[in-house]
């Protein structure tokens, strides 16, 4: 699996939820693009990831 361009093994089950728990990243400011497509929020914990699949996670920071 690829995540933001760099590759990583899948050790066992992980949903894209997890994945972004997995980061430590707050759910509600990230956008998570799986395979081009974005996952939309309802369904993060329902999605899950297998080895070919890559991922792109976006992290919205409050500017001024």
């Amino acid at each position: 699996m690829k995540v933001n361009g760099t590759s990583e093994t899948l050790n066992g089950p992980l949903s894209v939820a997890g994945l972004v728990e997995s980061r430590g990243l707050n759910p509600a400011r990230v956008a998570v693009e799986l395979n081009g497509n974005i996952v939309p929020r309802a369904e993060r914990a329902t999605t899950m990831l297998k080895d070919s699949d890559t991922v792109e996670i976006v992290s919205f920071v409050q500017g001024g």
